[in-house]
């Protein structure tokens, strides 16, 4: 079994989601007691939500090329990001190691292709929903990214909410989770075949039961996407 480093913190709730994910997948491939070669660095949550809002990208950039250097050095044969919006800064983690970055939206792409969408709405931070970071990744692998024609700042700034006042908190709220699903529905009538969960947090508010269109979870693909690298 090949070593995995995860650079996590943000936020930890979903970092021990990762955690739980990927030794549950590689006990059940190999059987016994197996368990999954993990490297974590766990940053400072507050660190980083404080370099978000300042805009200093280039400093959160720094700060997880930083903590993926040293999980190199300990031995990690590849790096994954456990959180989507820090994935705006992957550039700067890729130049700065040797091993392989797991991108979280190649890892999306792949799941979508497998159920034949190629329409795909995105939801998560304001930043993944408003910026071109993620669709323009999804889009090397043939994916269109949908979004209303109108009211779309207004979602992202809804989703936002939830996941920087909420879910990063552990907290989910019913009134939230029906406020996300308008978004859904929103995304659906636009034309979107299916919507990413483009926030590691979501996956605990959301599932398929709750929603209009198919859910392609981005924290249970990229977590298969690690789990084939590990057993490779």
């Amino acid at each position: 079994m090949t070593t995995l480093g995860i650079l996590g913190g943000m936020s930890w709730h979903s970092t021990s989601e990762y955690y739980r994910l990927l030794n549950t997948a590689v006990a059940e491939r190999l059987g016994g007691h197996h368990s999954a070669q993990l490297l974590l660095a766990s940053v400072d949550f507050d660190d980083v939500r404080r370099l978000q809002v300042d805009g200093d990208w280039d400093g959160a950039g720094a700060l997880l090329a930083d903590r993926a250097v040293g999980l190199e050095r300990a031995g990690a044969d590849a790096v994954l990001i456990a959180t989507n919006l820090m994935h705006k800064v992957a550039p700067a983690v890729e130049a700065a190691v040797g091993v392989p970055l797991l991108h979280i939206a190649d890892a999306v792409a792949d799941a979508a292709r497998a159920r034949g969408l190629g329409r795909l709405g995105v939801i998560g931070s304001g930043w993944v929903m408003t910026e071109a970071f993620y669709g323009e990744r999804l889009g090397r692998h043939g994916i269109e990214v949908v979004r209303p024609a109108t009211g779309w700042a207004d979602d992202a700034a809804t989703v936002d909410r939830v996941v920087f006042d909420e879910l990063t908190r552990g907290e989910v709220r019913a009134e939230s989770r029906d406020a996300v699903v308008g978004v859904l529905q929103r995304l659906a009538d636009a034309g979107a075949e299916g919507v990413v969960l483009g926030c590691t947090e979501l996956d605990l508010l959301l599932d398929e039961d709750v929603s209009p269109v198919p859910l392609v979870d981005s924290t249970t693909a990229h977590v298969d996407a690690a789990v084939r690298f590990l057993l490779t």
